[in-house]
């Protein structure tokens, strides 16, 4: 198997989640990603514990495919390793302020000190050169300053989606980026900076309904799980759980409406097309629920499915590990970590490549697991790395 990154090797200074799975996207792909945190653990080391060590899930997820080592950076003899390790390095990851980059001499111009085609991908809260660029933040800030968190929810009760999209994006664009700065690099041999930054990654997503504004000034209000732009579109309760629906185009509402015994809605001017559905969503999705209220959720999913309706149940977590098409098409793995009551199921890189696919190669790194390892292929002695235990550097 051809690991398209191998002999990459990747500084990971990164925290929670942009940076460390931006690196671990990187080490599926065959990169030398080396975690570096505190001596006594990261902060996102430890949320949602699951492992006999404290460690959490959120870290055993964003840093499986790593190895690991503890260093206060900080310290001179930290600093010394820092610059050493960046000597046989290709990238640089740090989610990190600024100026803390700077004061760590983690900035581009210190990195290129070093190594003059490094490449340093950096994220940050609301991105350089706006008023707000020097306040840290976190996914949430990203959702509710792009309108996503106004548009959800009720309208008397705007809401945040649970799911980190705005930290996964970010991480995913970061991860673009750097295999664009890589490539650029085998043509120019030259380093450069790669800078994503939270508000800009849901900016960027959320970007059509501010385009709509912008234009067409509708003035949405959030709706609930009601659709805006087609109808049906909703959750519903079945007998035994609740079904997601999505309906687009006139084609499918045809096929709908046969569905449903709503035939006579064909030639209602309020559900003409898409736009018009969308306006009249609330009476169309009292149709639906009523039609789903009557059946069970396997009986409604199968009368979907064969009037070829998007559906799907929502599914508890529990419910998604034990789905048998998230089993069967590989979207969750069961890997071991030390510690663990069961196996963790872990989602493997969520893009296929025929010819160099991502893949597993070793669990998140237990605290300090490689530091040794790393020391010595730096040319440290045995005596030099217990001198630099015994000075707290690692």
């Amino acid at each position: 198997m051809n690991d398209v990154l191998a002999g990459v090797r990747v500084l990971d200074f990164g925290r929670y989640i942009a940076g460390p799975y931006c690196a671990a996207l990187l080490a599926d792909l065959g990169a030398d990603v080396i975690r570096i945190e505190r001596r006594d653990g990261g902060e996102d080391r430890w949320i949602l514990p699951v492992a006999d060590d404290g460690a959490g899930a959120l870290y055993l997820v964003m840093n499986r495919n790593k190895r690991g080592m503890t260093l206060d950076p900080a310290h001179p003899s930290g600093r010394a390793i820092v610059r050493q390790l960046v000597a046989t390095a290709d990238v640089v990851i740090a989610n990190l302020p600024p100026e803390v980059l700077a004061n760590l001499g983690l900035d581009l111009a210190s990195l290129q000190a070093v190594k003059p085609d490094i490449i340093l991908t950096t994220a940050t809260a609301f991105g350089l050169g706006g008023p707000l660029g020097h306040r840290h933040g976190f996914d949430g800030i990203g959702q509710a300053m792009c309108g996503s968190v106004y548009l959800t929810g009720e309208p008397d009760h705007p809401m945040r989606a649970t799911v980190n999209w705005v930290d996964a994006g970010t991480a995913s664009l970061a991860a673009f980026g750097t295999l664009a700065a890589l490539m650029a690099r085998g043509k120019t041999g030259r380093g450069q900076q790669v800078e994503t930054a939270l508000l800009q990654t849901a900016i960027a997503f959320n970007n059509p309904p501010l385009l709509e504004q912008a234009v067409a000034a509708p003035n949405r209000v959030p709706t609930g799980n009601l659709g805006i732009v087609s109808a049906p579109s909703d959750v519903y309760r079945t007998t035994d759980g609740w079904v997601m629906v999505s309906c687009v185009g006139t084609p499918m509402f045809r096929r709908w409406a046969r569905l449903v015994g709503a035939t006579d809605w064909l030639e209602d001017p309020r559900f003409a097309d898409d736009a018009a559905r969308a306006r009249h969503g609330a009476v169309v999705s009292a149709r639906m629920a009523t039609w789903m209220a009557a059946r069970s959720t396997a009986e409604a999913l199968a009368a979907l499915d064969t009037a070829s309706m998007p559906a799907a149940p929502i599914l508890s977590p529990q419910q998604v590990i034990d789905d048998p098409h998230v089993r069967a098409a590989g979207l969750l793995e069961d890997r071991p970590y030390p510690g663990l009551a069961h196996p963790a199921p872990l989602a493997p890189t969520p893009v296929q490549l025929s010819e160099t696919p991502g893949r597993f190669r070793r669990a998140a790194p237990t605290l300090g697991e490689h530091t040794d390892e790393i020391l010595t292929e730096l040319g440290y002695a045995a005596s030099d790395i217990a001198l630099l235990r015994e000075q707290q550097v690692i």
